[in-house]
């Protein structure tokens, strides 16, 4: 039986119960955060917990914990869960929303205590540092039609939930959005990364992306080892004519991507530049 929490009590998920007054559930008035961990080690913790500060702070919602709270909860979520889940890669989903109103209005209630929930889930394991056994994907790519503030990494997922299905209908993995320039901004639920004649290059962050945690590491990590990521506009023909591409993301990490649009990417096979970046990857996600 899984654990979860819910304002400031532990307790068996399926007994979780929140207000349909609740403003997450009115409005999607909230942030979350999914923070994985590998051997009960969480991997970017601190970038994690600043990203969801960040969000609040957008939303004018009170950090309802510390930093070091937030970190004691993380872990005791994995300890409490890890005879359950029986495994080593484990997600903690935490979701912070505006609180429980008695009336239903768009406009910010004050000094109500904001709802605090979170849960352990089985993530899967990491991608392995093999080009021959690493799972691969197959996208699609379509117009960007979200809203213009995907840097907050609300609860309001529908634009993202509906993208996402779009991949999933045409029997993809996921979907590379595109803005009305014709540019990449990111996809469904994950970051992008291409690569051209050895150069590592990914979309510059702005308010139609969401600022990856994964991918602040893999630039984090690659710099650590002198390799530079350029961050700049991806335009479709690049993405077209790419060696590599790749989607990061908590759960995923560095994924390859070998088709796009039912082309081949490069030689249709994964990377020599894939390969090193999750081997630097692997080497330094502990200590960023």
């Amino acid at each position: 039986m899984t654990t979860a929490f819910l304002n400031d009590s532990y307790l068996p998920l399926e007994e979780a119960r929140i207000s349909p007054m609740d403003r997450g559930f009115l409005f999607g008035d909230g942030i979350y955060e999914v923070i994985p961990t590998l051997g009960g080690k969480p991997v970017g913790m601190g970038a994690h917990l600043s990203r969801l500060q960040d969000g609040l702070d957008a939303l004018s919602i009170t950090n309802p914990k510390s930093e070091t709270e937030w970190r004691e909860l993380v872990s005791a979520l994995v300890q409490k869960n890890a005879q359950h889940l029986q495994s080593d890669s484990v997600g903690i989903y935490i979701q912070v929303s505006r609180g429980t109103v008695m009336n239903r209005a768009h406009g910010y209630p004050e000094d109500i205590p904001p709802t605090v929930f979170a849960f352990a889930f089985a993530t899967a394991a990491p991608p392995v540092e093999d080009i021959n056994k690493v799972s691969v994907f197959s996208v699609i790519t379509g117009e960007d039609k979200r809203w213009q503030r995907c840097n907050i990494k609300s609860t309001s997922l529908l634009g993202n939930v509906m993208h996402f299905q779009q991949g999933k209908s045409a029997g993809k993995q996921e979907i590379i959005l595109l803005n009305h320039r014709g540019e990449v901004t990111e996809a469904s639920a994950c970051n992008v990364f291409v690569v051209k004649d050895g150069v590592i290059m990914t979309p510059p962050l702005d308010n139609q992306i969401l600022p990856g945690i994964t991918r602040k590491l893999v630039i984090d990590s690659l710099k650590l080892e002198g390799i530079e990521v350029q961050q700049k506009p991806i335009t479709k023909a690049l993405l077209d004519n790419a060696d590599e591409v790749w989607l990061t993301s908590s759960s995923k990490e560095i994924a390859p991507v070998t088709s796009v649009d039912d082309k081949p990417v490069g030689s249709g096979k994964v990377g020599d530049v894939w390969l090193q970046a999750i081997r630097v990857f692997n080497r330094h996600k502990f200590e960023l």
